[in-house]
Formats: structure tokens, sequence, C-alpha cells
């Protein structure tokens, strides 16, 4: 393998920002889950603050650690995974804030916080029809109520209410923005008084206004990948750059130093191409440790060749790759092999 993903940190800043400024007065958290979408929770951090951003989250504890180890105080950083006592523990003692959808989890959370000597920050999710994770509406107000008994104890401060939605159609939308704006105000009535409420991921929050209420949670389009079969958003380009090179020159092929076992799915083989020194070219196979393309002339060992990026020099971006094989653009990305090296630029 002779592969690197090249990380444009100007590029990754803008982006934020720009998304930043589309979600005000909302503030945006930025998710850094599953290492950042692969390019580094250190380096996305640290982009993030310099476009002004003070969320960072996401789905898995060690990437919130870890965020919240580069961010230090200016910063918060939810986690929304269920996670066993060890990591919980972990986690708030590290700073974090945790998503809480199960009454089981809830009490847990409170029991842990006793140990670390100050209360959980909590965001309590409800189900609002999606069905991932959080609490069913005809249990929210018990849900609530237990809640604000551990807050008046000490053991915990509710400070946010939150959901997930499917973003499937703008009807199945606001039958959940529904259900999520009943909950706040049954929240309310068990005197609970959130910070913040979030409902949208990148989609409904760009689309949508009213779905952002005060905090936004945007993963994709931070690093400029854009929904698949969606348009293109103004001032968003992909920040990462997938970089091959020449590893062997024949007649009419020409291999490069990536296969299927660093991560590039196989079914692009035949459908998608490259951008190389002389142009596009099509990607003819994909085998384990190299890929073939069409070769070009004056073509050489060591040349660059790349894979996907910004589409600046006739590559196609990750969400290009992604709706050839009928995925998202996220896919070729944290599909990527941790031993190909990151190198921000």
């Amino acid at each position: 393998m002779s592969a690197e993903l090249r990380i444009d940190r100007e590029r990754l800043t803008a982006n934020i920002r720009a998304v930043r400024e589309r979600m005000s007065p909302a503030e945006t958290l930025v998710v850094i889950k599953d290492d950042a979408y692969a390019l580094g929770v250190e380096t996305v951090v640290a982009a993030g603050l310099a476009a002004g951003a003070r969320w960072f989250g996401g789905i898995d504890v060690p990437s919130a650690v870890r965020a919240k180890a580069a961010a230090g105080e200016g910063a918060r950083v939810l986690a929304w995974m269920t996670v066993p006592d060890e990591e919980a523990e972990a986690a708030l003692r590290s700073g974090l804030e945790l998503g809480v959808g199960d009454a089981g989890y809830l009490e847990r959370i409170a029991a842990l916080a006793g140990r670390t000597g100050r209360p959980a920050a909590v965001h309590l999710k409800i189900d609002t029809g999606l069905h991932r994770n959080g609490v069913r509406p005809e249990h929210w107000d018990v849900f609530c109520a237990r809640a604000r008994a551990n807050e008046r104890a000490g053991r915990i401060r509710v400070v946010g209410l939150w959901s997930h939605i499917a973003e499937a159609s703008d009807a199945e939308d606001d039958a959940s923005r529904a259900v999520f704006d009943d909950a706040v105000r049954r929240a309310r009535r068990a005197a609970l008084e959130p910070e913040v409420r979030h409902l949208a991921a990148s989609a409904a929050a760009w689309h949508r206004p009213e779905f952002r209420y005060d905090l936004v949670r945007i993963g994709a389009f931070c690093y400029g990948v854009r929904s698949a079969d969606g348009p293109d958003l103004p001032g968003i380009a992909p920040a990462m750059s997938l970089v091959a090179r020449v590893e062997g020159v024949g007649p009419d092929a020409v291999r490069i130093g990536i296969g299927a076992v660093d991560g590039l799915p196989s079914a692009l083989g035949g459908r998608a191409h490259v951008a190389t020194p002389a142009g596009r070219r099509a990607v003819r196979e994909i085998g384990p440790f190299e890929t073939t393309v069409g070769a070009w002339d004056g073509a050489a060992i060591g040349d660059e060749v790349i894979v996907f990026g910004p589409g600046t020099r006739g590559e196609p971006t990750p969400t290009d790759l992604g709706e050839l094989i009928g995925t998202v653009g996220e896919e070729p990305l944290l599909r990527l092999s941790p031993l190909i090296p990151r190198i921000a630029i």
C-alpha cells in the first residue's frame, strides 16, 4: 500500500464556519464519531475550534474522550451511546456530557456520579419514532420525574433534551418534531430546565430552520460530504483527498497501491474513475492490495493518483463514489483502513 488520506485544514475550518453561519443562532455540535469520520479527532477538533465551534460529540465514548482532551475547557463534548458502567464512569471523569435514553441507564449514571464527586451532565432522549434508543412517549413523564428526583439529590444535571429523526420525508419529520415539542413541554412541567434542545442532524438542519432549536448535530456536512443524491452545498467541499501512488506500469493499465483490504469497495471496479497526472482514467479492477486503472502516456512509478477528493482535478467526491454503489458518502471514508496515514496539510 502506498496511499495516504490528506486532510486540508483550511478547507475543513471553512466548512465548519460555513455550517455555523447557516445554523446561527443555533449552536453547531461537530460530530466526531468513528475517529471524526476517519480524519482524526484531534485534527477536526482543532479546525472546529478555529471556526468558533464550542460543541463536539459522537456515538462512541473513546472518540468523545479524545475530543474533550483536545478541546479542553473551551468546549463541551457529548457522547450518546449507552455504555457499561466502567466506560460511563471514565466518560464522566473526563468531563463528558452523556446522552441518556433509557430509564435503567439514567439510574446507573446517577449512581456513578456519586463516585466522581460532581453531578453528571445529561441529555435526556425521547423516542420520536425512529426507535434508535430513547424513552417512549408513554413512559416519558415517569422518566422525567426520576430525572428531576436525581437532580434534586445532586446526582445529575439535565442540560439537554434531544432525539434522532429519520429524515426520510418531510411528513415523517414533522410528526417526529411534534412528538419532540410535546416531550419538551412535559419535561418542563416536571420542573426540568434544559439549556439546549437538539433534534436535527445535517440534512434536516441545513434545509429546515424550524428543526434547529438551540443546537444541531452536524457530521457529514462539516467534512464536506453532501447527502446522497442531494444538491451541492454553498461554501462546503470535501476536506480530504485519498491519494495512491503508481506501483506498476503496463502497456494499457497502471497499478496503484490501494486495494480492497485497505477499504476501497471492490464494487467500484468498472464503475468509478480516478484523477491521474494526465486526466481522468477508469477504474478497471480493485484487487485485495492493488487497483488497476487505465494507462496514460508517460506514466511512471510514484505518480500520484487521486481516488477521491474535492473534485477540483477531475476526481470523484466521496459522495460520488457512494452513489455509484448505492450508499452514502460517509462510507468510502469510514471503510478506510486505520493503517492508511492521515496527513493534515
